[in-house]
């Protein structure tokens, strides 16, 4: 790194913050919890920071002006509550420090930020509805949907499967333990055929679904395969941040 990044709160300075001039801010927001045997706890958090940081770089370069916030590293993880160390923030306390946040962001003149989601527990949907009335006009997209990812994996799997493994050895190789000491990520199903099926959603008990806390078999992951798929996800999350930012919030419909 040649010295602190524009694009990242974390490292700016009042100097530069002062100008102000953002057209949308980023705030990713991840989790910290298990990840089968090989995979960091922080995983999600490293892989989210890493993705709106690179986002945002391809928008600067494109000259946008994009800020992204230190990430929140603990999401919902009410299914894992008898998982040692895996870190639960009830979405009632995930509304009211988006709240907070977003009250800052408002008071900072910026009126467009996108929620960057890295955790599959966490849902924003209904506290951004709630949010709406606001001047902050808040939307939110899952890093790991914004690219279909069944071209780049044979198996993307759900939970520090093929597809969280590739990534983590592209950006963070040394958090990555050998894949010959990961578990198979082999996960049971709901009895319920609506559950199946997805007539009807109900959370997961993680222990009871996977003895390694892993969904999905990470035995074909690669740095390759990883660096692909996030090249097109960073691609295309920069296209949008470029939309946003110059986006009028009152003027978002034709």
């Amino acid at each position: 790194m040649n010295g602190p990044r524009p694009y990242l709160l974390s490292e700016t300075t009042w100097k530069s913050v002062r100008e102000g001039g953002y057209g949308a801010a980023v705030l990713p927001w991840a989790a910290t919890e298990a990840h089968n045997f090989h995979l960091p706890y922080g995983t999600d958090a490293i892989e989210t920071a890493h993705i709106a940081t690179e986002a945002a770089r391809l928008a600067w370069e494109r000259g946008s002006r994009i800020i992204v916030l230190p990430s929140v590293p603990f999401g919902v993880n009410t299914g894992q509550l008898d998982i040692p160390l895996c870190l639960n923030m009830n979405p009632s306390t995930q509304a009211l420090l988006l709240r907070d946040l977003v009250e800052s962001v408002e008071r900072a003149g910026i009126r467009k930020l996108l929620l960057l989601n890295g955790h599959g527990g966490n849902d924003f949907r209904a506290m951004i509805r709630e949010l709406s009335p606001r001047s902050v006009f808040l939307c939110t997209a899952n890093w790991y949907t914004v690219v279909d990812p069944r071209p780049f994996f044979g198996e993307p799997g759900d939970h520090a499967g093929e597809l969280e493994t590739s990534v983590m050895l592209s950006i963070a190789p040394a958090l990555v333990l050998p894949l010959g000491e990961a578990g198979p990520g082999k996960a049971r199903r709901f009895r319920l055929q609506g559950l199946q099926d997805g007539t009807a959603w109900a959370p997961r008990r993680w222990t009871q679904v996977t003895a390694d806390t892993g969904v999905g078999d990470p035995g074909q992951a690669s740095a390759e395969k990883g660096a692909r798929f996030l090249d097109a996800v960073t691609a295309r999350l920069a296209e949008f941040l470029i939309e946003l930012a110059a986006a009028d919030p009152d003027k978002l419909y034709h």
